[in-house]
């Protein structure tokens, strides 16, 4: 159930188009009938050839391959070898999307409450293999406190409600667990010293926020580098950009932060595209060790 007391989980067991198209099926739900959609392509195969070969129709082909309707770990297997897939990572990765229901995870039960691009990021975070981020005038969700991300939200404008802003930071510190799991994802940190010198909620606030990035600076998966004022070479940070490594690389998400909503991206274009200049900002950011006693230097400014 969510949090709201309605029931949320999908029936996980039933035939494939037994139940009626998703009205907004979730990132992942829809990623899955995308990947499908391009091994479909990739072996010049039509839907309605696809359609043939699992007894259904074309108009369902479709709708699985929007991620309106889910389809069974047997057809996936089925349509892979028809596509001449023998990617067993890939298919494995598709399958395990297969068996995932609503109501599996706890970001369903901010379903309803906070807007779909809040549990699409927690559900991108949760199964990344690895992630990197650039960040320009804030610091990573991930590594945010409580105080610094009720700052961040009552800044919103219009003003949120008082209630909203309460699920908002505590959807965000939930998040968080991804980094305390025992084998938790590399974390690959980038972040502009502008961001390092917004004084979000005050000097307190902005104090004990770099306090808790050194101290995930000194775990063991988690880099972070910082890009001085100083440098020279320009680099474009004025979009929050973080790149998730799926299990298979065919996964791999982009998540770009807009006014609008956050936005997902998995096209090779854009893949390559903020690999390079994730690639670029690491080469032009400080090291580790230089990065933490940067930090160290801002906040004892403060």
């Amino acid at each position: 159930m969510d949090r709201n007391g309605r029931t949320t989980q999908d029936c996980a067991g039933a035939k494939d188009g037994d139940m009626p198209p998703r009205d907004n099926p979730t990132a992942r739900q829809a990623r899955l009938g995308c990947e499908l959609r391009k091994l479909r392509e990739q072996a010049g195969r039509t839907a309605r050839e696809a359609a043939g070969l699992i007894s259904t129709d074309q108009a369902k082909i479709s709708h699985m391959e929007a991620g309106r309707i889910g389809i069974s770990e047997e057809r996936i297997r089925r349509l892979a070898s028809f596509y001449a897939c023998d990617d067993t990572t890939l298919i494995e990765a598709l399958c395990a999307i297969s068996r995932e229901h609503r109501g599996q995870f706890w970001w369903d039960e901010y379903r309803g409450v906070l807007a779909p691009g809040f549990l699409n990021i927690a559900e991108l975070e949760h199964h990344a293999s690895h992630m990197r981020c650039l960040q320009s005038v804030t610091l990573p969700g991930l590594i945010q406190t409580p105080q610094y991300a009720r700052a961040l939200f009552e800044g919103v404008l219009p003003r949120l409600p008082e209630d909203e802003v309460e699920a908002r930071v505590e959807h965000r510190m939930r998040r968080q667990a991804v980094l305390d799991r025992e084998k938790p994802p590399k974390f690959d940190v980038i972040v502009h010293e502008a961001g390092l010198r917004m004084r979000v909620g005050g000097r307190e606030v902005a104090r004990g926020q770099l306090v808790r990035l050194l101290e995930a600076a000194d775990r063991p998966d988690v880099s972070v580098r910082v890009i001085p004022f100083a440098s020279e070479k320009f680099v474009e940070v004025t979009q929050t950009v973080l790149y998730a490594g799926g299990v298979a690389p065919q996964l791999d998400t982009v998540h770009i932060d807009a006014p609008f909503g956050g936005v997902q991206l998995d096209s090779v274009a854009d893949l390559n595209r903020y690999r390079m200049q994730l690639d670029f900002a690491q080469r032009v950011s400080l090291a580790p060790e230089e990065s933490r006693s940067f930090i160290h230097h801002i906040a004892r400014d403060l």
